[in-house]
């Protein structure tokens, strides 16, 4: 069969097939803690729901503006802004059918085939992708651990060139829950400026973050907002993945193009899902609160569990809910332990799925309950105690 070549590079998500395999082995009765799936485990807040559901009884079910309703758009300049600390106006909103639409449009609109894209690792695997169907070039930008998994700032300043059209920049990230700090976004967006660049800022897990923390957007830099696409969404923050809500922000003639790109390839995101997300916006905040708190104390278990596991260290994610261990120690490649996780009862990623500088790490996703997460710990334990047991075995074999 013919096939056109833009897409022979892609590749599933390893989330998906991690799930599939566990789910393979629950229908042959095995038990499977579930942390490979970056989905809020919440029910999306029933005051969102029930407005979704009135929609619906309502006949809120029919085609609208393919770049969404004026309304919602409104709404989300507001309150975009206020958080961000900088005033936008509803014509740079692009509302989409979750957000993935708004990191893959705005790079089909902006870059030419043989057009760099600078991009982190590990990273989003759908970033790779969407600069390889666009025809431009991946050029991944290692995540230091050391730097809370911030950008390598020396190798940037080696990739950065003419030839560099586009920037994407995640955080809170995933899969390292790091923090970009703000004199990182500093240097990124003085590059951006010196080489004309534009930048992608992934900005999906921006509401979800830790001990006070918080996550700067780079286009709140001066000068950046001209150059910036902003992308963010509903789904981790509301618990709304099914929903399929998001939005991009950007320079209304590049928002413009989006909305076109949108028109001819997705149409338009459901009416009904758009009042919900007003609703999300306008209504209390309370359960999202609720939501970060219950993520910090997941959070502080799984890392202090995992530190307490041979061959395994973890930093303390400053955002999303992502633990990122290191397991070099344990001389097996990320893929080959999270295979051994997964014969053991625990369904979770390897760093290798999120591109090459993910290799020697694990992503859990903490969206699971504390008694799952304690009992992920000692199934883990399990697996460890006996990889160790094997390679003493193997050492007294050889001597």
């Amino acid at each position: 069969m013919l096939l056109a070549g833009r897409t022979d590079k892609l590749s599933a998500e390893g989330a998906y097939q991690v799930l599939a395999r566990a789910q393979a082995l629950e229908a042959r009765g095995h038990t499977i803690i579930h942390l490979e799936i970056g989905e809020p485990d919440f029910a999306t807040p029933a005051s969102i729901s029930e407005a979704g559901i009135e929609a619906i009884r309502a006949g809120k079910t029919r085609y609208n503006p393919p770049s969404g309703l004026s309304a919602l758009r409104e709404k989300i300049a507001e309150e975009a802004g206020r958080r961000r600390g900088l005033s936008f106006t509803p014509q740079q909103v692009v509302v989409s059918p979750g957000a993935k639409p708004n990191l893959f449009l705005p790079t089909l609109a902006l870059i030419n085939p043989g057009d760099e894209v600078i991009y982190p690792d590990p990273g989003f695997p759908t970033y790779s992708a969407m600069i390889t169907v666009a025809g431009g070039v991946p050029v991944p930008v290692p995540l230091l651990e050391e730097n809370s998994f911030s950008f390598d700032l020396r190798a940037f300043d080696q990739l950065i060139s003419v030839r560099t059209r586009l920037i994407i920049v995640n955080s809170p990230g995933n899969p390292t829950g790091g923090v970009m700090p703000p004199e990182d976004l500093d240097h990124i967006a003085q590059a951006a400026v010196q080489h004309d660049c534009w930048v992608l800022s992934d900005e999906i897990y921006g509401q979800i973050l830790f001990d006070g923390k918080q996550a700067a957007s780079i286009a709140s830099i001066p000068g950046m907002m001209d150059r910036t696409i902003i992308v963010d969404g509903f789904s981790k923050t509301y618990a709304m993945t099914g929903w399929r809500l998001g939005f991009g922000i950007m320079p209304e003639p590049l928002a413009e193009r989006v909305g076109l790109l949108l028109t001819h390839s997705l149409g338009c995101t459901a009416h009904f899902t758009q009042i919900a997300g007003l609703q999300a916006l306008a209504g209390p905040q309370d359960s999202a609160y609720a939501m970060v708190r219950e993520y910090q104390r997941r959070r502080d278990l799984l890392v202090a569990g995992l530190n307490r596991l041979p061959g395994v260290t973890c930093q303390l994610p400053q955002g999303a809910f992502y633990a990122f261990p290191n397991i070099r120690q344990t001389r097996l490649s990320s893929n080959e332990l999270a295979v051994r996780m997964l014969d053991g009862g625990v369904a979770l990623l390897p760093g290798s799925a999120f591109g090459q500088h993910g290799e020697g790490y694990l992503r859990l996703a903490y969206a699971n309950s504390l008694e799952n997460i304690e009992l992920a710990l000692q199934r883990m334990e399990v697996v460890l105690f006996k990889l160790r047991e094997s390679e003493t075995v193997e050492a007294k074999f050889h001597i």
